[in-house]
């Protein structure tokens, strides 16, 4: 492979923002799209060569031969681009029907390419030809890409745009019923930044992507039967530290069951855990570890069963308190597409709800 944007290549993020912003609110306007719930994927084509790098720059390919064959048949022979690979069933984008593509067995990985057939919706292009497009304005880019994938089939698309921001909002109400997550707008003169968070976003609900670091036991757990009471999840701060943040719990019986059967091979020793000083009382004091007492646990068993931070999950979450979830966060799904070490505080970005001097009238 040759190409004038070659592997590997982080992808443009975006920043959530609350409402859809005025198209004037930056300097050069904004375009909107909708925003796609499954992977990101950069698609890189150089002749019968084709690549599919994740979010977290490993290869995709080989869990969608499917991807890899409409990328020679739509897609121009030497290019790159950004787009989503996603998985729809009964008219509505599936994440789980997704999420079970990525399998070690090449059997399996071929009968759900058959199964649940996966397509590529695209959204800029960064290189065709000998021809890198990174530093021109995404209104170039994007015209380049509806240029060059002009006579593109299912399952390639290129997403919808607009730069009519009630149009947008249109989209942020309609598309929901498709699952999709909302809308992302683009500066139109922006160039192509790699991990950098340029895009806004918009969603309907505020989530985040955390690492499990730990759990509790239910407190109807038995020898018998154990059963899983929470989940206790982190970030990881500027400096590399993975931070408590926070818990997530909520579950039926089987699945308390479920999880803890499914969480449990990742057991370690506390000495093996970054949250491992969590017995020593100065480390409770700060209250950045878990373990530790306050006045509103008062004697409450707070122990908890160190994992390997290897694991990412999707939460729902309504607001931070400082540098933790202010409540119990909601257990979305596994996001086995994320790399732990990406789970950063960046993402939790937001403007404040209110501000004290609106509520002391």
């Amino acid at each position: 492979m040759d190409l004038p944007v070659m592997p590997p290549v982080q992808p443009m993020l975006a920043k959530s923002v609350k409402g859809v912003p005025a198209v004037d609110s930056v300097d050069g306007g904004l375009s909107y799209e909708p925003k796609w719930d499954g992977f990101r994927a950069i698609v890189f084509r150089d002749g019968d060569e084709v690549v599919l790098a994740s979010r977290s720059t490993k290869e995709l390919t080989r869990y969608f031969p499917e991807v890899v064959d409409a990328v020679r048949a739509n897609l121009p022979e030497r290019c790159v681009v950004d787009g989503e690979i996603v998985v729809a069933l009964n008219g509505r984008l599936d994440f789980d029907a997704l999420s079970q593509r990525i399998h070690p067995a090449d059997s399996r990985v071929r009968m759900l390419a058959e199964e649940t057939p996966a397509s590529l919706v695209a959204f800029d292009l960064l290189a065709i030809s000998d021809e890198s497009l990174m530093d021109a304005p995404f209104s170039e880019r994007r015209d380049r890409l509806e240029q060059a994938l002009a006579s593109a089939a299912p399952p390639v698309h290129v997403t919808q745009r607009t730069v009519d921001a009630d149009e947008a909002e249109q989209w942020f109400d309609r598309f929901e019923g498709a699952g999709l997550d909302g809308v992302v707008a683009k500066r139109l003169d922006g160039p192509y930044v790699p991990n950098g968070r340029t895009m806004l976003k918009i969603k309907h609900s505020r989530t985040a992507d955390v690492v499990v670091a730990g759990y509790r036991l239910h407190k109807t757990s038995t020898e018998e039967r154990p059963l899983l009471g929470s989940m206790l999840l982190g970030l990881y701060s500027d400096d590399g530290k993975l931070q408590h943040v926070g818990v997530c719990a909520s579950f039926s019986e089987a699945r308390r069951a479920e999880l803890l059967q499914e969480l449990d091979p990742l057991r370690v020793d506390f000495a093996d855990h970054p949250w491992g000083a969590w017995q020593d009382e100065a480390a409770q004091a700060s209250g950045r570890l878990p373990g530790g007492q306050s006045r509103w646990t008062g004697t409450k068993d707070l122990s908890f069963v160190p994992l390997a931070p290897t694991r990412v999950a999707e939460v729902g979450y309504e607001h931070m308190e400082g540098d933790r979830f202010r409540h119990t966060a909601q257990f979305k799904r596994w996001r086995d597409d994320r790399e732990p070490e990406s789970c950063g505080y960046a993402q939790l970005e937001e403007v404040a709800t209110y501000d004290l001097k609106d509520v002391l009238l």
